[in-house]
């Protein structure tokens, strides 16, 4: 596997006269649990959006596993391996815990129009598996007991969990969590903090991390980028970050003890 797991050089975009993202180049190896950081409207979601697929970068570059992905389509994205969360929680309400996590596994599922209509064993089987799947990570992330529930009828943090599992049946080489601490309480946070540790552990896979909270990025995170007004402004581990000038009068507004 590539050291640069997920490979990005140089990428920019403008929206008119905005230059939003600027020259972003990040190299997040396999296993690595990276963040992303920087003021509001500093581009970092606007970059994700560039790495998945929403929006097509000017120039540059994006790979995942050595394999250009930069002008696909999300869907494509996510079939090569990279798969994220957003800011604001996008579940399918109206379906139950349990179909969110079986769209999620589609992704990887092969299927045939006539094997789907006729309901052939090689259907029935696939299906049982997928829903198999989707059991054992309802299991892992805490949620078998709402397996029935729609999901808009969840908790906060539980359409959290949820989204995150959903991602996670892509069975993803990358997993980019856009403020997943939003809208959470300290010990919601603590448990989130947990849970990321938990994530890369056992599904050897590199995390990218937006977050707003400082707490949480320092304490989790291996390496950090800083973003501002679309441009790196920083690069390097949380000590290193926290005691950086120019992150400091960008963002953070004082050092970190």
């Amino acid at each position: 596997m590539s050291e640069r797991l997920l490979d990005v050089r140089e990428v920019s975009i403008a929206f008119g006269g905005l230059k939003a993202v600027q020259n972003f180049s990040l190299a997040l190896p396999a296993g690595g649990l990276y963040g992303l950081i920087g003021p509001n409207g500093a581009g970092k979601t606007t970059a994700f959006n560039l790495l998945t697929g929403v929006y097509c970068p000017d120039h540059g570059a994006v790979s995942v596993n050595g394999h250009r992905i930069d002008g696909r389509k999300p869907s494509q994205i996510a079939a090569a391996g990279l798969a994220r969360t957003f800011q604001n929680i996008r579940l399918f309400g109206e379906l139950s815990v349990l179909d969110n996590i079986r769209l999620g596994c589609q992704l990887r599922r092969r299927k045939g129009i006539w094997a789907t209509l006729l309901r052939t064993s090689g259907y029935v089987a696939a299906e049982r598996q997928v829903r198999q799947q989707a059991e054992r990570l309802l299991e892992l992330f805490n949620l078998q007991s709402r397996v029935n529930e729609q999901a808009k009828n969840l908790p906060y943090g539980d359409q959290r969990r949820l989204e995150i599992a959903r991602a996670l049946a892509t069975q993803p080489k990358v997993l980019l969590l856009d403020e997943p601490a939003a809208g959470m309480n300290p010990q919601e946070k603590i448990a989130l903090m947990n849970l990321i540790r938990f994530i890369r552990e056992s599904f050897s896979l590199a995390i990218l991390l937006i977050e707003h909270d400082m707490r949480l990025v320092m304490g989790v995170c291996e390496h950090i980028t800083v973003l501002d007004h679309g441009e790196i402004i920083a690069t390097g581990t949380p000590t290193e970050i926290r005691t950086n000038p120019k992150v400091i009068e960008a963002y953070l507004g004082e050092a970190q003890n």
